[in-house]
């Protein structure tokens, strides 16, 4: 049986009318640098404040490094590291005197926090930047910055809420460099949310993809993407009817179920790409119909959770936004 550094038990968080997190059980084993994978709004943060006791469940339960989260609020608090959403770094400070800081929190002594400190700076590539204020670091060093003030007091496990939000595609690589190198390299075990599904794909050993509170699928990014069976073909037409006339012929006429349209456009999952292109291009031109493009490829994260969902990932409705406002109001209104 292996390790476990979190474990939840039916863990629920509810603000007045709105239930943000409902019936959460999952496992994450020492080691593990396990994802949240959800649109913004879909309960992540939420259970990340849960975990890391700033929050209070509702009920149910959880444990973090053997620590109960209610009774033993201290010892989980010892355990971690929290990277926020939002930066928390005093910008009038340098980047030293930010790390001074956290170690003193954490009752570190003036020679651990020396030694730590120039560890944890020579970690992020910033020890040059040490005595720099941090107004002057560009958002990506702030991150860095904030991963290393997160390892300062040696935690057990570092959790990770959308750490690359805001950053552009080469920071957010290197960013990804750097987590994959601490899990790797120094074991940390880490907890790691996002609404990007390349992040989740790249770092995640398991994800556990969440939607309205709720975890819809969880297991490694391949098992996820394997349980499609297949491969996507979009066909694009010059209209809605065409699309539509298309989708009910092939349901008929094959053996294949998993088909979508959206506007002009259909979706098949196939478990030979290759060979079913031929057979649609026949039925199109037995129907007279007209396609403007064709595409295939290999499932993602995004098809797994727009199967599970019926929307893509980055999809954001009327309700999914007046979720997203009374869940972060309310939020800030119980701490």
């Amino acid at each position: 049986m292996p390790d476990i550094a979190i474990r939840t038990e039916s863990i629920n968080k509810r603000f007045e009318q709105v239930t943000a997190v409902k019936n959460i059980n999952i496992t994450v084993e020492k080691g593990e640098l396990f994802g949240l994978l959800g649109p913004n709004g879909a309960g992540k943060s939420t259970l990340i404040g849960m975990l890391s006791t700033m929050l209070r469940p509702t009920s149910g339960n959880a444990e973090v490094w053997g620590y109960d989260i209610r009774s033993r609020s201290t010892k989980v608090r010892m355990s971690i590291g929290v990277v926020f959403q939002g930066t928390t770094l005093d910008q009038k400070l340098t980047g030293r005197e930010n790390l001074d800081i956290h170690g003193r929190l954490y009752g570190l002594g003036r020679k651990e926090r020396h030694e730590r400190i120039r560890e944890v700076l020579e970690l992020v590539e910033l020890s040059d930047w040490a005595d720099e204020v941090v107004q002057k670091y560009s958002g990506g060093m702030m991150r860095r910055l904030e991963i290393a003030r997160g390892l300062m007091h040696h935690p057990n496990v570092l959790f990770l809420d959308e750490p690359t939000l805001g950053l552009d595609p080469q920071t957010r690589n290197h960013i990804w460099e750097y987590i994959k190198k601490l899990n790797q390299e120094k074991n940390i075990t880490m907890v790691l949310t996002t609404h990007y599904m390349e992040e989740a794909d790249m770092l995640c050993n398991r994800i556990a993809i969440i939607d309205h509170g709720e975890i819809i699928a969880e297991g490694t990014p391949a098992e996820l993407k394997a349980k499609l069976g297949g491969d996507i073909i979009t066909l694009n037409f010059i209209s809605e009817e065409e699309a539509t006339k298309m989708m009910e012929h092939y349901k008929q006429s094959s053996s294949t179920k998993k088909i979508t349209t959206s506007g002009t456009s259909i979706r098949i999952t196939a478990t030979d790409g290759e060979r079913t292109i031929p057979e649609i291009m026949k039925i199109s031109t037995e129907l007279d119909l007209h396609i403007e493009s064709v595409s295939l490829r290999k499932p993602t994260l995004d098809d797994v959770f727009l199967h599970h969902t019926g929307k893509n990932i980055r999809y954001s409705g009327p309700e999914d936004r007046k979720r997203r406002r009374g869940i972060r109001r309310m939020s800030r209104n119980a701490r």
